[in-house]
């Protein structure tokens, strides 16, 4: 990767990436690990800048205290790693096709291979034990090949150093919030009575990709949702070819996304005449919202902010058992949440400037 790549524009400078490297071994070194292997693809992206579809097969970014970072995946995907990042051509590495959906080999075989060559086989080494897509045959592989080292779960350490944005992250996500908002107001025009709901998310993806001026959309970590109906009363239903009724609650939910970097959004629309008990419930809901972004402070707690909103809606005889949000920002399939800070009870998390989160008011 090179700024003057004519295949491709890299969404940050080289001296970004080094940053967030030296944050990232700084956080390993009090940690106590000597190398971290990230399968997460935003952890892999956060850290180098690697991006592609690929990450439905094993493949990491390893970094190790005292070395550059290593790509490892598969064979046919290592050029996506030299187009898309500065790693060394040497720490591009990619294992063998034949361990693709494998009956008995994997391809952390290999890898275990590849520690025990650098010279690390007794190092400490931390996993994303709760990584999408860092599976338990995969760690038993790893854990097999390395006998000497002391693997353990890192803790979603990188996931944390990504919570507070840099000043060129909250470009992106500013550009993001807009692709979102084009991406609702478009759901909102198209949602009439007899209308498909699988049409209304068909406009929804349209206009996540065509973005905004100067600023095009890229697919987002989770669909467009749409619920109809009673089916409102659970919020990750996806579209159907049924017509949207006369007199009906919606409720839709959707991000923009720019260089992955997330905006997401939640909107409920009642068509035809609501009943007091949703006018009354609608008023609580902007109460609270207004209340906890006024509490929503740097220095404050996320579990302060949860209770003010959580207030507001006791007072007026609700309780909502679920968390109100959590913090957000660069992500692939199958979310958009970074898995850190949530609005909710017991979180301790200090909101701090820079920080991004999606608040589900309904």
């Amino acid at each position: 990767m090179s700024e003057d790549n004519p295949v491709y524009t890299p969404p940050f400078s080289k001296a970004e990436y080094n940053r967030r490297l030296a944050e990232t071994k700084k956080r390993m070194a009090d940690a106590g690990f000597d190398l971290i292997i990230c399968q997460d693809p935003a952890n892999m992206s956060w850290l180098t800048g690697f991006d592609g579809w690929s990450f439905y097969t094993p493949q990491v970014v390893l970094v190790h205290l005292d070395e550059e970072p290593i790509w490892f995946g598969r064979a046919q995907d290592a050029k996506a790693a030299h187009i898309t990042t500065d790693i060394p051509p040497n720490n591009i590495i990619g294992y063998s096709e034949k361990l693709i959906h494998h009956a008995i080999g994997h391809p952390y075989d290999e890898l275990a291979d590849l520690i025990k060559h650098r010279g690390w086989a007794s190092a400490r080494i931390g996993v994303e034990l709760d990584a999408h897509y860092y599976t338990a045959r995969a760690h038993a592989h790893l854990v097999e090949g390395v006998p000497d080292a002391k693997v353990s779960d890192s803790e979603q350490l990188v996931n944390w150093a990504r919570l507070v944005k840099s000043d060129a992250e909250l470009v992106y996500m500013r550009e993001a919030g807009a692709i979102c908002t084009a991406a609702m107001n478009r759901a909102i025009e198209k949602v009439a009575p007899g209308v498909a709901q699988y049409e209304v998310i068909a406009e929804v993806y349209r206009a996540q990709v065509l973005g905004v001026e100067g600023a095009y959309g890229d697919y987002t970590g989770l669909c467009p949702l749409i619920q109809v109906g009673e089916g409102t009363s659970t919020p990750h239903l996806t579209w159907s070819d049924q017509p949207i009724p006369r007199e009906t609650l919606v409720m839709l939910e959707m991000a923009g996304a720019r260089h992955h970097y997330h905006a997401p959004l939640t909107r409920t629309l009642y068509l035809g005449s609501p009943p007091s008990e949703v006018t009354a419930l609608t008023r609580t809901i902007i109460e609270g919202v207004d209340a906890a972004l006024d509490m929503a402070r740097p220095g404050v707690t996320c579990e302060a902010v949860e209770a003010v909103w959580q207030k507001v809606l006791n007072q007026a005889g609700y309780h909502k058992d679920s968390r109100v949000g959590y913090s957000v920002g660069l992500n692939y399939p199958p979310d958009w949440g970074e898995r850190t800070a949530s609005l909710r009870p017991g979180d301790q998390t200090v909101l701090q400037s820079g920080m991004c989160f999606h608040f589900q008011s309904g």
